[in-house]
């Protein structure tokens, strides 16, 4: 790295910009490691930054074309694609089961009250029926 006495202001906004972006503070920009967002980071134009020839090798030699970040946010994506997979797939068994359920329910129900009656037992033997007003048969 040059003397800071040496660099020209638009040179140490640069390497000021590549250090945010490096260390993923970046503070202008989505922080991805792109030239795009080294010269929209320090604030400079892009022809302002091809010039600065030393800062851009710095930058090729550290960001070494596999932009790490990068890498770090798609490794995320695909994570977060298998885990709403899953979760679909989760979804789903928990609706099967949620029927066999209701399934096995209902035949309980209908099980208890063929019980019931084998017994003898008539649980609808002490209601009344409801009747409508104005139906009464005396």
């Amino acid at each position: 790295m040059p003397d800071p006495a040496q660099q020209s202001g638009s040179e140490r906004k640069l390497r000021a910009a590549m250090e945010r972006l490096l260390a993923g503070t970046a503070e202008r920009t989505d922080g991805r490691l792109l030239k795009e967002n080294l010269y929209r980071e320090a604030g400079v134009s892009r022809a302002t930054m091809n010039r600065a020839t030393t800062v851009l090798e710095e930058w090729s030699r550290r960001v070494d074309g596999t932009q790490p970040r990068d890498q770090e946010i798609e490794s995320l994506r695909s994570a977060l694609s298998e885990q709403g997979a899953e979760t679909r797939r989760l979804h789903k068994r928990i609706q099967e089961l949620e029927a066999q359920l209701t399934i096995a329910a209902t035949a309980i129900a209908e099980l208890h009250v063929e019980n019931q009656l084998l017994r003898g037992e008539d649980r609808t033997r002490g209601i009344t029926p409801l009747r409508r007003p104005g139906s009464h048969k005396s």
